[in-house]
């Protein structure tokens, strides 16, 4: 069995593959994540540095997993 492991997207990017990766880790639609990500952001509850620590760390999905 192969362990799941959390990568941003090469595939369905806006940004950086984020949302994307997120979504396809916990198997539900980027769009709710998408969704999600700007009501934390805009009114104040999530920083958007949180975002752009993310796009950072997390790996780009290998090319061979797509």
């Amino acid at each position: 069995m192969s362990e799941k492991k959390l990568y941003r997207s090469r595939r369905d990017q806006v940004f950086a593959g984020v949302c994307a990766g997120i979504a396809d880790y916990f198997s539900v639609d980027p769009t709710l994540v998408r969704l999600i990500t700007f009501l934390l952001i805009f009114p104040g509850g999530m920083s958007i540095w949180v975002y752009i620590i993310a796009a950072l760390v997390l790996p780009l999905k290998p090319a061979n997993e797509i």
